[in-house]
């Protein structure tokens, strides 16, 4: 591992090793399900909104979750509850899979139960992520942290790469038990990792779940480096990731290409991902993160504009490539910096939030753009979402110098220089 540099140094560390071969076998079920998932809306609806509607329940219930779990993921042990929630999105895989073999599943069933889902990765996120610390010493931690987000853009390599032909040939319902496999081989995994007991939990309960959910909130809308970084974040994520939501309308309307076109699109961005995501993991430092968190917008903006604007479908494969590259270091660099400078006993809470932002706000993209896209097609309001991007990289750049000096701070041993 040596020669891997910082990655290669968080990976020497056993728990280290199998958190993060869990964490990527869980993610590319949870990569195939959602490929197989959107195709099987889009081919049941043929309409882009239900498309995106589907994104939206399975993202949507970390607004009002995220906060709740990541208060909850720093009073009780966060081993039981990752096993707990884990276990929720298996159950659900299985009920989705038996509903298809008994021809019984509408669009109705399909978003309840991406609900019911969404509600146990909020509870999932906040718990699993907080571990982290504890698999690491704090000097490996920014590796760490990069090689958690690696996994995740590797599992989108490759879980679009198995779910295309598998999809193709045996139809959805293999696709969807693929996941609830990988699910519970990531369950049970959990109480193989050797955490102490003391450092699986954040604190005894001071208050009620609600008012320790309200402190996270005030705690990083306080913060001057985590709460302008959480907020630029957000709505970043609202203008740009909806494209990757629900890709299946851009794939048949724009490129006039079926199932392998969308695991193509997909792949693409996952290797553009995992590129830019060893490059990251390899820096194994704090210094010029911020920096990166915020140009990466900018980047991932104007490769979304070369994708919609192009019907040229190798060039939309080279964007998207690039799409995925930019989101990838935005969001480990994003990652990091909250990691690096929230107070431990605010871990769960505000990892939460970075939840919520993650997989509410693309839902929310999602959302509009599918609907704007049924009346106004799908690449203008894509052009416009970018333009406000741009706009929203501006009031970052502004803010990079107090933002940086804060969200840099803190030397490795965990004191402020």
């Amino acid at each position: 591992m040596a020669n891997l540099g910082a990655l290669g140094r968080a990976l020497s560390h056993h728990d280290a090793r199998l958190f993060f071969a869990a964490s990527l076998i869980s993610w590319t079920g949870l990569w195939v399900h959602r490929i197989a998932i959107s195709w099987l809306a889009w081919q049941m609806t043929g309409s882009a909104f239900w498309v995106g509607m589907v994104a939206f329940c399975d993202l949507a219930p970390a607004v009002v979750f995220s906060p709740i779990a990541g208060a909850v993921a720093d009073r009780m042990d966060r081993v039981r509850l990752t096993m707990l929630a884990q276990s929720a999105i298996a159950l659900q895989a299985a009920m989705v899979a038996a509903l298809i073999w008994s021809g019984h599943l509408t669009i109705g069933l399909l978003l309840v139960l991406e609900v019911f889902s969404g509600i146990a990765a909020s509870f999932s996120q906040p718990a699993r992520q907080s571990l982290m610390p504890s698999l690491v010493p704090r000097a490996d931690l920014p590796a760490a942290v990069a090689c958690n987000s690696l996994c995740f853009n590797v599992a989108r390599f490759i879980g679009p790469a198995i779910a295309g032909p598998l999809i193709a040939v045996g139809g959805v319902l293999p696709a969807v038990l693929l996941n609830c496999a990988a699910y519970l081989i990531a369950t049970f995994t959990m109480p193989l990792l050797r955490i102490d007991r003391a450092e699986r939990r954040g604190h005894a309960p001071e208050a009620s779940v609600w008012a320790e959910a309200i402190a996270g909130f005030r705690y990083a809308g306080g913060h001057p480096g985590i709460g302008p970084l959480l907020g630029f974040a957000a709505v970043a994520s609202i203008l740009m990731r909806g494209v990757q939501e629900i890709l299946p309308p851009f794939v048949e309307r724009l490129f006039l290409r079926g199932p392998d076109g969308l695991a193509m699109l997909t792949a693409c961005i996952g290797i553009g991902a995992l590129f830019s995501g060893l490059w990251v993991a390899n820096r194994g430092r704090v210094e010029g993160t911020t920096a990166l968190a915020v140009g990466a917008v900018g980047v991932q903006a104007l490769a979304t504009i070369g994708f919609v604007a192009t019907g040229v479908f190798p060039f939309a494969l080279l964007c998207a490539a690039i799409m995925g590259a930019a989101g990838s270091v935005h969001g480990i660099s994003t990652q990091t910096l909250v990691q690096n400078a929230a107070d431990p006993a605010m871990r769960g809470r505000v990892l939460s939030l970075w939840g919520m932002i993650t997989r509410a706000c693309p839902a929310l993209g999602a959302l509009v753009l599918g609907g704007l896209g049924e009346v106004l097609g799908l690449r203008l309001p894509t052009f416009l979402a970018m333009l406000l991007a741009l706009g929203v990289l501006a009031w970052g750049v502004r803010r990079l110098p107090v933002m940086t000096r804060v969200l840099e701070a803190r030397d490795p041993d965990g004191t402020r220089s």
